[in-house]
């Protein structure tokens, strides 16, 4: 009896032991990577998570922020500086016509000897003058900063030539007529011209105003 029992327990424990071994040899025939496999596996969780890292960060580094104010000229241009010279041209020359002598004859005058001194250096002279001055500034700076805009072949309808060819008319004409008047011992008829050049400053200015 006391035999009996102690095979039982002997073939027990070999029974545990075979399926133990079975137990380690299904394990071992399972996992047949290798150990750069093993560590492939381990780092590929790592490497998309950087990858992830990377993505996010180019993106937001590539989107392109609006800017907080709207760009605005500086009203110290030269554009700025050729209208403002335009308009003051016009100026000076209605205060030359508004000051103008009177000396009644710009057509069919009397004979000098009968006429007083003529005046060539009173208020109506300087302002004329001052008016051709700026003009000559005006077309000036609209030679160095708008010269671009000039183009033959768009013809002479286009709005910058019409503002060109007006403008330069308009500012030799007034320059005719203070010289010519200028230049003169006598009165001599000349208002007519400078008006149509003034008349012609202005409407270069509106064309492209």
């Amino acid at each position: 009896m006391h035999v009996k029992q102690r095979s039982s327990m002997v073939l027990a424990g070999a029974v545990m032991l075979a399926w133990t071994g079975l137990a380690g040899a299904q394990e071992a025939a399972l996992d047949l990577s290798t150990p750069a496999q093993t560590y492939a596996q381990r780092a590929m969780p790592m490497m998309l998570a950087a990858n992830d890292s990377m993505v996010t960060t180019e993106t937001s580094s590539n989107i392109v922020k609006p800017t907080q104010e709207a760009f605005e000229p500086s009203l110290f241009s030269g554009s700025n500086a050729h209208l403002a010279l335009g308009l003051s041209t016009i100026a000076a020359a209605v205060l030359t016509a508004a000051t103008a002598p009177g000396e009644g004859c710009e057509q069919n005058c009397p004979p000098p000897s009968q006429l007083p001194p003529r005046e060539t250096n009173g208020t109506h002279a300087k302002l004329a003058k001052a008016t051709v001055a700026l003009a000559a500034a005006t077309i000036a700076t609209g030679l160095i900063y708008h010269w671009n805009d000039f183009h033959l072949e768009d013809g002479l309808t286009d709005p910058d030539n019409l503002h060109v060819l007006l403008g330069v008319t308009g500012a030799a004409l007034m320059a005719y007529a203070v010289n010519k008047s200028a230049n003169s011992a006598t009165p001599v008829s000349h208002a007519g011209i400078a008006e149509m050049g003034a008349l012609g400053m202005a409407v270069a200015i509106k064309i492209t105003w």
